[in-house]
C-alpha cells in the first residue's frame, strides 16, 4: 500500500476524483511541456457526464489558461475507468496537437495510467489487508497507529498534524458561514442553524445535532470550493472531520490521541483504496461515504479504547451497512445528497462504535470481505448509479450545460 499522505489529500473542493486529479494531472502535462503554445484537453465518462457540475473544466482550465485550451466533452467510457482524461499539446512549428497523454482520476485526487497503480507515489506498507495487520497487531501488541508509524516513520505526525488543522478549520469556517451555496440547486448552507439548534437540546439529541452540524460544516465547505481534506475523498470529507471534532470537543481528547485516531482511520481507507476503489464514478457512493464511515467508525473505536479487534468490527460495519449505496450527484454537484449523507454517516460512525464496543470483537464477516463484496458490488452497479447524473435520484433533474 501506498502512503496515507495520498488518501489525506489536503485542497480545494468540491471532488477529488473530478477536480483536484484533473487540476493534478494539468500541472504534471503543463510541466511536461513548458513551451506549448496551446492544449486541448478531452474528458471521458463520468468527468464528462457530471465534469461541469464538478468544475472539472474550470480545475483545468487554471492551470493550462483559458484563451489557448480546448475542452471536449467525450460521452464515449474508457475501458481502464470511468474517470479518463486525454492531454494534448500543440508546439511551436507543429502542425497539429501531438503528444497524448492519456491519464485516470482514480478516487481521492490520486491519478493512474493504464496498467499501472498509480502515477505519483511508492509502496511503503508490506502488509495490504485487515486480516494480515489485525493478526500482526495482536501478535506484536501494537495498535493499528504503531504499525503506521513503523512504516511512514515519525515524520507522519507532522503531516496528521497538518491534516487535523485543515479539518478543523474547515468545520470552524463552515459553522460561521451562511448563505447559498454555488450552482443551479440554491441550495442553503445549514450548519450554523444545526449547530444552534442542537446547543438548546441535552444529552443524546444534542449529541446527535452537533455531529450533524460539523459534517455539514465541512462538506458545505467543500461543496464551495473551500479548503478541505480528502478523508477518502472530496465528497465524503465531512465523515471522518464530523466524527473527530465532536468526540476532540465534547470528551477533551489531547491532539495526539486525534492524529493516532487519524492514522488509523486512513489505514482502513488505505485498504480499500488498494484492494477496491474509492472512486464513486468506479464503485458507487459506497466506495466515498461507505469507506468515510468505516474511518470514522474505527477512529471513533480506538479513541474509546477499543481493541484491535472491536476497531476492525467498528469498521466493517461501517462499510457493510453503506453496500449498494449509488453515486446520483443532482445536476452534477457535490450537494444533493452528498451532503446530507455525510452527516448521516458520521452519526452511523458512532453507532458502529456503540455496538463493536458491547462485543469482544469477534464476528462472522470480516473488514476484507465487505471490501472484496464492495468492489463486485459496484461492478454490478449500472453506470446510471455511478456518477453520471443519469439515474437514481439525479434522473428527474436537468445536468448542467
Amino acid at each position: 500500500m501506498k502512503t496515507i499522505r495520498e488518501l489525506y489529500r489536503i485542497g480545494i473542493g468540491p471532488s477529488s476524483s473530478h477536480t483536484m486529479g484533473p487540476r493534478k494531472a494539468a500541472e504534471l502535462y503543463k510541466e511536461r511541456f513548458p513551451e506549448a503554445v496551446a492544449f486541448r484537453v478531452t474528458l471521458y465518462g463520468s468527468l464528462s457526464a457530471t465534469g461541469k457540475g464538478h468544475m472539472t473544466d474550470r480545475a483545468i482550465l487554471d492551470v493550462l489558461n483559458d484563451e489557448r485550451t480546448e475542452i471536449i466533452w467525450s460521452k464515449d467510457f474508457l475501458p481502464f475507468h470511468p474517470n479518463g482524461m486525454k492531454f494534448e499539446c500543440f508546439n511551436k512549428g507543429a502542425h497539429d496537437f501531438g503528444n497524448a497523454w492519456t491519464v485516470y482520476s482514480v478516487g481521492g485526487g490520486a491519478l493512474a495510467e493504464e496498467g499501472e497503480n498509480s502515477v505519483e507515489l511508492p509502496e511503503v506498507y508490506e502488509m495490504n489487508t485487515m486480516t494480515e495487520i489485525l493478526q500482526y497487531c495482536e501478535w506484536s501488541g501494537k495498535g493499528y497507529w504503531e504499525y503506521v508509524e513503523e512504516c511512514e516513520g515519525p515524520e507522519i505526525w507532522d503531516y496528521l498534524r497538518e491534516v487535523w488543522h485543515t479539518m478543523r478549520d474547515a468545520v470552524e469556517r463552515g459553522l460561521d458561514a451562511e448563505g447559498v451555496l454555488p450552482g443551479p440547486l440554491n441550495l442553503r448552507r445549514k450548519a450554523y442553524s444545526y449547530h444552534v439548534k442542537a446547543m438548546g437540546y441535552k444529552d443524546n439529541l444534542r449529541t446527535r445535532g452537533l455531529v450533524f452540524s460539523y459534517a455539514l460544516a465541512v462538506s458545505e465547505e467543500n461543496a464551495s470550493g473551500g479548503k478541505i481534506v480528502t478523508a477518502p475523498t472530496c465528497g465524503s470529507c465531512g465523515v471522518v472531520p464530523g466524527v473527530l471534532y465532536h468526540l476532540w470537543k465534547s470528551r477533551d481528547f489531547s491532539e495526539q490521541r486525534i492524529l493516532k485516531a487519524l492514522a488509523t482511520a486512513a489505514l482502513f481507507g488505505n485498504v480499500v483504496k488498494t484492494n477496491a476503489s474509492i472512486s464513486g464514478a468506479e464503485v458507487g457512493c459506497q466506495g466515498e461515504v461507505g469507506v468515510a464511515c468505516a474511518m470514522a467508525s474505527a477512529a471513533a473505536n480506538q479513541l474509546f479504547g477499543g481493541s484491535p479487534a472491536q476497531i476492525e468490527y467498528a469498521a466493517e460495519m461501517g462499510l457493510e451497512h453503506h453496500l449498494g449505496m449509488t453515486c446520483d450527484p443532482v445536476c452534477g454537484l457535490v450537494q444533493i445528497p452528498c451532503i446530507e449523507r455525510n452527516a448521516y454517516a458520521a452519526a452511523r460512525a458512532l453507532d458502529a462504535n456503540i455496538y463493536s464496543s458491547f462485543t469482544d470483537g469477534v464476528h462472522r464477516v470480516s473488514f476484507d470481505k465487505v471490501v472484496e463484496v464492495m468492489k463486485q458490488t459496484g461492478h454490478d452497479l449500472p453506470s446510471l448509479y455511478k456518477e453520471t447524473s443519469e439515474g437514481g435520484l439525479a434522473k428527474d433533474y436537468t445536468q448542467m450545460s
